[in-house]
């Protein structure tokens, strides 16, 4: 052997220290790991709080509408009850003969009106000009 080589025991030797070495790195990775996963958790909390407090705020400032009220008149009434016996959307001459009113232009003038009542206090949706539906709950 020439003084260059190294020896078995020299090379188990080298490789039981990087060995060592390698759990020691691997061993501060772990804890470093941990604090950030931590930190990372303590973030996600506080997001989630803001996120809370954002809703709240915007309920607060906003409350819910109450409740629309059906006007008491029966016609309003009896439009409900076609509204509820079909399912599709109807037009306001569509209504008229539903309820069996003659179709004359002073009777559907009078139910559109009825009908845009209803969808501008939240009863019933205008999804296109002249076409009202149910409210989809």
């Amino acid at each position: 052997m020439t003084g260059g080589e190294l020896t078995l025991g020299a090379v188990l030797a080298r490789l039981e220290e990087r060995e060592r070495e390698i759990a020691a790195q691997a061993e501060t990775a772990r804890e470093k790991i941990a604090e950030l996963t931590a930190l990372l958790d303590g973030f996600d909390i506080a997001a989630e709080e803001i996120r809370i407090t954002r809703k709240t705020l915007l309920e607060l400032r906003h409350p819910a509408p109450p409740a629309a009220k059906l006007p008491e008149h029966p016609a309003y009434h009896q439009i409900m009850a076609a509204f509820a016996q079909g399912q599709k959307p109807l037009r306001a001459r569509d209504l008229c003969q539903s309820l069996d009113l003659d179709i004359t232009p002073k009777n559907i003038e009078s139910t559109r009106h009825k009908l845009k009542r209803l969808a501008s206090r939240g009863i019933l949706a205008e999804p296109e000009p002249g076409l009202f539906s149910q409210l989809q709950m």
